[in-house]
């Protein structure tokens, strides 16, 4: 009699044992731009039930992020709020081919602590000095963190900038500047719309011609180095329905290829 094993041979039983095993478990590591605080909390259970992974979710301004992963910390995954910090990792060698893209958009608007003000068409001529009243502008750092670095473009695209830049005051990352709106420490401030719309304390006044600043856009990839399928299976989870729709309800649009 012929031995079932030797019948069907090892190659093919190594093979079914093989795919019958389960995926290991893995942690994958975010590193996401402040702004995404209340769309990562919403994926992260989402990424998790769908799968054997776990999520790990680090959270502040894009440029603090970047320049932690120039120094080393293990980030698997980094979800910038601009592509200019993606370009500067991607210029040092740091992201791995072939995986990055653009994910999401957003629009840049005016808000303010007062519940009852009026809207504003913001244009050449806002008077912004007027709307503050002495008090300040509060926004994320203007030459580093994306939502202030779109802020102050367009400010200056609008020839806002030169009359309010004495007044405004810049926090490390775009939550922090709407912090300081929603506590009444800054009368108006500059920050996406996703976040005007997770802060109840605030009232959008206005927003920003997409024409007076770069357009918004969030691009993903993962780190060099890092690109295991664990990894993979969170970029690829990125463009499923229930993370576009978890996106969605922040408020982003979802950029699709």
């Amino acid at each position: 009699m012929t031995d079932r094993h030797s019948a069907l041979g090892w190659p093919v039983l190594l093979a079914v044992a093989l795919l019958a095993a389960p995926v290991r478990a893995e942690d994958v590591t975010v590193f996401a731009a402040a702004s995404l605080t209340d769309a990562m909390t919403e994926i992260e259970p989402l990424f998790e039930d769908a799968g054997p992974h776990d999520l790990t979710v680090v959270l502040a301004g894009s440029s603090v992020l970047a320049r932690q992963i120039q120094a080393g910390a293990p980030a698997d995954i980094f979800l910038s709020a601009n592509p200019d910090w993606m370009d500067v990792l991607q210029d040092d060698g740091l992201i791995a081919k072939g995986t990055r893209r653009d994910l999401l958009g957003n629009r840049l608007v005016l808000v303010a602590h007062d519940p009852d003000v009026p809207p504003i068409e913001i244009g050449p001529e806002t008077d912004l000095g007027a709307l503050l009243g002495g008090g300040r502008l509060a926004m994320a750092l203007v030459d580093a963190v994306p939502a202030g670095l779109y802020g102050k473009a367009a400010l200056q695209a609008l020839g806002l900038w030169s009359g309010i830049e004495a007044q405004v005051v810049q926090s490390d990352n775009v939550r922090a500047a709407l912090a300081l709106v929603a506590t009444g420490e800054a009368p108006l401030g500059i920050v996406y719309a996703t976040d005007a719309e997770a802060q109840p304390r605030v009232t959008v006044a206005g927003t920003f011609p997409a024409e007076s600043h770069p357009p918004i856009v969030y691009p993903v990839a993962a780190i060099a180095g890092r690109a295991g399928p664990a990894e993979a299976a969170f970029l690829d989870f990125l463009a499923t329905d229930d993370a576009r729709a978890a996106f969605e309800r922040q408020g982003f649009s979802v950029m699709t290829d």
